[in-house]
């Protein structure tokens, strides 16, 4: 059997359990829209979202990384790439590729700036 007479404590308990739940609803909404501060990624984090980033980008697949430093901006790195597969192997067509990042590790700019096949060893005297 329900209470369907609108006396002044049922109202009230309406009342407040609304009051209530506005309060908690506000609140919510506040913390979700409270700005949270960006956290730097660690250096294995931007290693793998730049190759996964520089993969999307030129379709090809990103090797390894030959070298990597933090900057005043973000972060450059050096990502070899298969451009061309070969057989045999050794005679596959690589790419050194120049990347960079934000702080947040998000590529803002790639450039290629060496092409070898992957049995040659640089010249002496070069990079």
């Amino acid at each position: 059997m329900t209470n369907t007479k609108k006396t002044p404590e049922s109202q009230g308990s309406h009342q407040s359990s609304r009051e209530s739940q506005n309060s908690h609803e506000s609140q919510d909404s506040h913390e979700s829209h409270t700005p949270q501060k960006s956290r730097r990624p660690k250096p294995m984090e931007v290693l793998r979202e730049a190759r996964a980033q520089l993969a999307e980008l030129t379709g090809m697949t990103a090797e390894s990384v030959s070298s990597f430093e933090q900057t005043e901006e973000g972060w450059a790195l050096e990502v070899e790439v298969l451009e061309l597969e070969r057989v045999p192997d050794t005679m596959s067509l690589m790419g050194s590729y120049q990347v960079e990042l934000d702080a947040e590790g998000q590529l803002t700019g790639y450039r290629r700036v060496r092409r070898y096949e992957r049995g040659r060893a640089d010249a002496r005297g070069s990079r």
